[in-house]
This record gives structure tokens, C-alpha cells and sequence, in this order.
């Protein structure tokens, strides 16, 4: 597999006038500026519908699509709203932060308005979208179902309103089941034109897919079976989480469900391969987030107050993969390892084959050797300066004491002098930047906020805290000025250059030798 580097920037952080990014024509400009870079991947969050806190980790569907990332300006060419009403809603607050509040009201009254214009035609082809697509009808349904429950969590919905009632709450509510269906073809039909541009210059989307769903989500609701829940109160016996960690002394409480890997492996785990296509379709490269779930994972009671009273549990293994090696080709599934590590990880990562993940800020302590450190990264792995859970680069700089960064400096060839600079040229970040790109990982990725040189301000993410994450935005300015010409320099000097780009110079280069003849 031919060597590649790519850019982390969430559909969220791109620039738009709806106060959050959207699928419209600031990202296929952010695609231009990463052919012109010369980079070949671009990473994202999940796509799934944001549940608490805005967090994409915690969502109400592991196979719907969040409608916040709909660009109502493609509605207006479609005749489904007016140049005015799209204009009413754009946001004029702070374009460096997304605004959930402000984006998840103007969307809602965008979509309800657009779907009262559609006609005949569009609705049959949103009918037929929902019967080809169970687990996004099945969504709909749920938030319908939810609506007319005041919101509550499904388990202490009336009866009337089980899932084996689908059919009737779907003939209740016919009008509402086919609203949320639009929203969903809309958002599919979109995405689809973004991805098709992507991939026609070079460049590959890799996206993210969360190990465990949220306990009151539509994947619950429809099967709670396939779930580690109380079979009367419908509640989880144990949750998800992880144990005390470096982000987190008293871990974290993530407080999903738990699978019953015995009942889902009496179906050929067909939930999870459905789920796996689903990605695959979505996205060209899939990121299985807490991979190490699979071969062991943590188990917190329900209602315990910290994740501290956890235990380690047996996952379900490589009979899971092997089960579904048909649907995941190596070459297009990446394995977050990180965190809490053991050898039934290490063994279960060699069975499949599958890359992992090496962080450069978790390998450059002064005194530790570490397999984040990147003369150790081999090349079936990916090598992150920072994941969306780290700080950025500069910030992580800054926080780290003096005699470590000293020797992270030095490691890189970076001078001690003046490291605190900031902005798209700082001189140490680049030492950094440079000497991940030179490691053997098959893969080399940064944030944007790092190609920027912004400090911890812009970080998108602290685990263990649910206040003012996944809130970071760039403007129009910082994709147009950050320098292109430098990346696609170090690129093409660690051939890691987007593959369009070098099959051109190759054809170049041909007919240079053709035209000396």
C-alpha cells in the first residue's frame, strides 16, 4: 500500500453561514485546498446524529445521518425553499464556534418548510428510500415515537408505543415518519455529491465508527435483546467506559449499554454487518473506535458514580471478524487501539491485520520508550500528531513540562529558541510535523487546527468533560492561507503525495521521454 497522509477537519468545523458546516460548496473548497496540498485523506467525526453534550460518540442511531450537516442553499436550487428564507437564517454570531442551538432551530424550520413543497415524485422516492433502508426507517419512527412521549426515554414510553407496534405508529403518523425520512434522503443525497467529488480528485474520506450506541437510541429501542439490559426495567445491568486513565483520573463513565455478544452471535452478527456496509458505503476508510472492546472490555455497574468500580470483561474476539472478514477488507478498516492496552489486544490486532494508531504526544516522554514514539511506528499503522481528543500541537507544547519538551525538540531537530511561535509557519511545530511524515506508518495524519499552529483554544475535544467540546470552526480565511505549498513540498519528500497527483506526474513525465524521442 502506497504511503499517505490526510487532514482531520469535522463537517462541523467547516466554515458556512448556518452556524455550523454544512455539505455545501465551503467543502468542496476545503477539498480543492487538500488536492492542492497534496494530501490524498480526509478524516471526519461520525456522522450519526449528536446526542448529549453535541457528542457524535453517544448517538440516538448508529445509521442515520445527522441533518445539521444539510445545506438548505441546495434546497433552494431545488425550488424547496426561497432565496430569502435561507438568507433569514444565516448566523451572524462568532464564525469560530459552532452553534448547536442556533443551527438545530433554523435547520428544523428549514426542513419542515421544505418538506410541505415536496411533491408527488420526491416523496415517492423518499417512501422508497425508507423501505430500502430499515434502520433509518426504524430511526424515524423512533423519533416520532418519542415526540409523543414528551421526549422521555424510550423504556418508559406507554405499550402502544413498543417497537412490535411499528407498523401502527407508522400508519398513525404517517406525515411525521416520512418528514424525518426526507431529512434522512436529504442529508444521503447530499453527502453522496460531496464524497463523489472527494474521490474524483484523490482524495479518500475517512470516517469514524463508534464501538457502542446510546442507551436510549433507535438500536436499543428496535432490539433490546442484542443488549446487557435489566429484562424488566429495561435498564443496563453494566455500562461502558474505561478506567482511570491519563485523561481521566476516575476514568470515564460513558454510560452506554453493553452487547450481548451471545444473543448477536446467533445471527451471524448481523446487526454489526449491516452497520459495517452502512460505514463502508458512507465513508472510503472506517476508524473502529475502542477497538480494544473486542477483546476485552470494561463494565461498570449501573449507577455507580465513577467508572473507578469497573471491571475488565472477555470480548467477543476474532470470531467476530472472522464471521464478517467478508465485509472488512483491510485496507479500508483502521483500529483505534489506543488507551488502556494488553496483550489480548496486541494478539487480536495481528489476527486481523488491521493498522492501528501511534500518537506522537503520548511517545515522546524523556525517560520512557513508547511504540507512539515515531522511529518505532511500522508501517501498518497510522501516526497522529494529535487525535481529536488531544490538545493541538502548540498547546500540547505549552502544557508538558520543560525538560520533556526539551527533549521532544531536540528529538525532532526543532530549535529551543523561539518554539512558543505560533501560526502556519512555526518553525518547531514544523520540526514535528516533519518527523512524523518521516516515519514508516503507511499513514501520516494532522488536524487542521495543527496546519494552522492554533493553540489549546482550538482544541475540539476533552474526554471526561461534557461542557464545550466539538465547537471548533474555521473561517474561510484560515483554509485559503495556510500553506499549501509547504505541505505539498513535504509530501512529495516523504512520498506521501496524494496518488492523482503523482499517477499526473508520472504521465508527465512519460511524455516529456516520448516528445525527447
Amino acid at each position: 500500500m502506497s504511503r499517505k497522509s490526510g487532514v482531520f477537519l469535522n463537517v462541523s468545523s467547516l466554515p458556512s453561514p448556518f452556524g455550523i458546516g454544512v455539505f455545501g460548496r465551503e467543502a468542496k473548497i476545503w477539498i480543492d485546498s487538500l488536492e492542492e496540498s497534496g494530501f490524498g485523506i480526509w478524516q471526519v467525526l461520525p456522522f450519526n446524529p449528536i446526542g448529549c453534550g453535541n457528542s457524535p460518540y453517544a448517538s440516538p442511531s448508529a445509521f442515520a445521518g445527522n441533518v445539521l450537516y444539510i445545506d438548505p442553499r441546495v434546497l433552494a436550487e431545488a425550488e424547496l425553499l426561497t432565496y430569502n428564507e435561507v438568507v433569514e437564517s444565516f448566523y451572524h454570531g462568532s464564525p469560530y464556534t459552532v452553534d448547536y442551538g442556533f443551527a438545530t432551530e433554523k435547520k428544523e424550520f428549514l426542513l419542515r418548510r421544505a418538506f410541505s413543497r415536496a411533491d408527488t415524485a420526491l416523496l415517492e422516492k423518499v417512501r422508497k428510500f425508507g423501505e430500502d433502508n430499515k434502520h433509518i426507517k426504524d430511526y424515524a419512527l423512533f423519533l416520532v415515537a418519542k415526540k409523543h412521549n414528551d421526549d422521555k426515554p424510550w423504556w418508559l414510553w406507554g405499550r402502544e408505543y413498543d417497537y412490535k407496534n411499528a407498523v401502527e405508529i407508522e400508519k398513525l403518523y404517517y406525515d411525521e415518519v416520512m418528514y424525518h425520512l426526507f431529512c434522512q434522503y436529504l442529508f444521503f443525497g447530499q453527502w453522496a455529491e460531496i464524497k463523489a467529488y472527494a474521490n474524483k480528485k484523490g482524495i479518500e474520506v475517512f470516517g469514524d465508527m463508534p464501538i457502542y450506541v446510546s442507551q436510549d437510541s433507535a438500536d436499543v429501542w428496535t432490539d433490546s435483546k442484542q443488549f446487557l439490559l435489566d429484562e424488566k426495567t429495561k435498564l443496563p445491568t453494566d455500562v461502558a467506559g474505561v478506567p482511570p486513565d491519563f485523561f481521566s483520573p476516575d476514568g470515564q463513565l460513558w454510560g452506554n449499554p453493553l452487547y450481548d455478544w451471545e444473543t448477536m452471535e446467533k445471527d451471524g452478527f448481523k446487526w454489526w454487518r449491516e452497520r459495517i456496509e452502512g460505514n463502508l458505503r458512507l465513508y472510503d476508510i472506517v476508524r473502529i473506535d475502542h477497538f480494544r472492546a473486542f477483546a476485552s472490555y470494561y463494565a461498570i455497574p449501573y449507577g455507580a458514580e465513577t467508572a473507578k468500580e469497573g471491571e475488565w470483561r472477555e470480548g467477543v474476539g476474532f470470531k467476530f471478524f472472522e464471521a464478517l472478514a467478508d465485509v472488512m477488507d483491510k485496507d479500508k478498516i483502521i483500529a483505534e487501539d489506543l488507551g488502556t492496552f494488553g496483550e489480548d489486544v496486541v494478539k487480536l490486532l495481528e489476527d486481523t491485520g488491521f493498522p492501528g494508531m501511534r500518537v506522537v504526544q503520548f511517545g515522546m516522554a524523556f525517560d520512557e520508550e513508547s511504540t507512539h514514539t515515531p522511529h518505532n511506528c511500522n508501517e501498518n499503522c497510522v501516526a497522529y500528531l494529535g487525535t481529536h481528543d488531544n490538545n493541538t500541537l502548540l498547546g500540547w507544547l505549552f502544557e508538558i513540562d520543560e525538560r520533556e519538551r526539551d527533549y521532544v525538540l531536540a528529538y525532532c531537530a526543532a530549535d529551543k529558541n523561539g518554539w512558543d511561535v505560533g501560526g502556519y509557519k512555526a518553525p518547531a511545530c514544523r520540526r514535528i510535523i516533519e518527523t512524523v511524515w518521516r516515519s514508516g506508518a503507511k499513514i501520516a495524519m494532522i488536524s487542521f487546527q495543527d496546519i494552522c499552529g492554533f493553540g489549546a483554544d482550538a482544541r475540539m475535544n476533552t474526554p471526561g468533560t461534557a461542557e464545550g467540546n466539538w465547537c471548533f470552526r474555521a473561517t474561510e480565511e484560515n483554509i485559503e492561507s495556510y500553506d499549501k505549498g509547504y505541505y505539498k513540498w513535504i509530501n512529495f519528500v516523504f512520498r506521501r503525495l496524494n496518488r492523482l497527483l503523482v499517477e499526473k506526474k508520472t504521465d508527465e513525465t512519460a511524455e516529456d521521454k516520448e516528445s525527447d524521442k
